[in-house]
């Protein structure tokens, strides 16, 4: 608004002094300005100077006008710069906090994924709502996916058990060695469904204490932790952005600590294959 009534008041002056420039040009013509102003010929040629002057900028004031959109922006781009810096100088990445997991925003991610997912869980509770989400990522854009889950004989796993049950319902809370198997049954069920993609998809079993349940979809990360009394998933989640983060720093190194430590399970025959892994 203020930027359309500055434009139009500057129109206005520039075609007033114009006219007057015309004006100042007749009267010389006829010799009205020498009875006015006797010898004033300096001052007439700068009005004709300043008439043509004016001329050329009424005719260049649209140019003019997109300088300023272009200055209003690199303002906007300064000021997006300054709260992504500040984003991760003060608050380590972190861009959002959700109650709990947020399937949709995952979703969103995954079917929006170009290089990499990977998650880290005791087990994935809600992976069946992800299957075609995956199975499209690694088929059809050649996404690279990497999955961490517990051992499901891992003294780890009894001790999850006992971290769920003491504080929940045990109708509630599960097995943990349980739903690690039944999870790695659906994951060889994908792998199987993917033919020859199915190379792109690898999962590990790991032996230790998880410290975090992180999912991850290229830059952006889902970070929860593992509480007593509730599954990580229904625990608060800090949606961080950047690897190159404070806190993106660090997932990413717990991510690749577990993955070295985990072992491969051969999803073409995973029982035999976690059977052979000593927890």
């Amino acid at each position: 608004m203020e930027g359309g009534i500055r434009y139009r008041a500057e129109r206005i002056a520039l075609a007033l002094m114009a006219m007057a420039g015309i004006v100042v040009l007749l009267a010389d013509l006829l010799g009205w300005l020498d009875k006015l102003a006797p010898g004033g010929a300096l001052p007439k040629v700068t009005l004709l100077i300043l008439s043509t002057v004016t001329l050329f900028l009424l005719m260049e004031v649209d140019r003019l006008k997109v300088l300023d959109n272009v200055n209003a922006q690199l303002s906007k781009l300064d000021i997006e710069s300054l709260a992504l810096e500040r984003k991760q100088r003060h608050y380590g990445g972190v861009i959002q906090v959700h109650h709990r997991f947020p399937e949709t925003v995952f979703g969103r991610y995954l079917e929006a994924a170009t290089t990499e997912v990977m998650i880290l869980q005791t087990w994935i509770p809600n992976l069946r709502l992800f299957v075609d989400e995956l199975r499209d990522a690694i088929k059809e854009r050649h996404v690279r996916v990497r999955i961490l889950i517990l051992h499901p004989s891992s003294p780890v796993a009894r001790l999850r058990d006992e971290a769920l049950s003491r504080f929940r319902d045990p109708e509630l809370s599960g097995d943990v060695g349980a739903s690690a198997r039944q999870c790695l049954a659906k994951l060889a069920e994908i792998y199987t469904d993917l033919g020859s993609d199915g190379e792109r998809l690898q999962v590990r079993v790991y032996n230790s204490l998880p410290s975090i349940a992180v999912y991850k979809v290229d830059e952006r990360y889902l970070v929860s932790s593992f509480l007593h009394g509730q599954l990580a998933i229904d625990s608060t989640q800090l949606e961080v952005d950047g690897s190159e983060t404070a806190l993106g720093l660090e997932v990413q190194h717990e991510l690749d600590v577990l993955w070295r430590i985990g072992c491969d399970v051969d999803l073409r025959d995973w029982r035999g294959s976690i059977g052979n892994i000593n927890p």
